[in-house]
């Protein structure tokens, strides 16, 4: 943004209501991808494929946490050791999930 004030009252609109315009071009802010964020994208991504691939709705969130559906059931993780607890526990997860984790 060249100008300081166009970029607070964009974001001050952003805040208020869905829809933006600046100078009459309908525009979409998205979030700011911290380098975290993108350090677990990398770490997940083979994981991500599998579960995507399989069709259980896999998410990166942000803060970085690793999110999908399973039985009905909207789970998610944090650091990977905790996926792999919880892959212990579900055997439908440990075969999709056989030599990832």
């Amino acid at each position: 943004m060249a100008k300081f004030k166009d970029k607070e009252r964009i974001l001050k609109e952003a805040r208020e209501k869905q829809r933006i315009n600046y100078k009459g071009t309908p525009i979409r802010l998205s979030s700011d991808l911290s380098t975290e964020t993108l350090h677990a994208r990398r770490e997940w991504q083979d994981i991500f494929k599998v579960l995507k691939g399989k069709n259980l709705q896999p998410r990166i969130l942000y803060p970085p946490r690793l999110s999908f559906k399973i039985e009905g059931e909207i789970k998610n993780f944090s650091p990977n050791q905790k996926l792999k607890d919880y892959n212990n526990t579900k055997p439908i997860l440990k075969e999709i999930l056989k030599g990832f984790l």
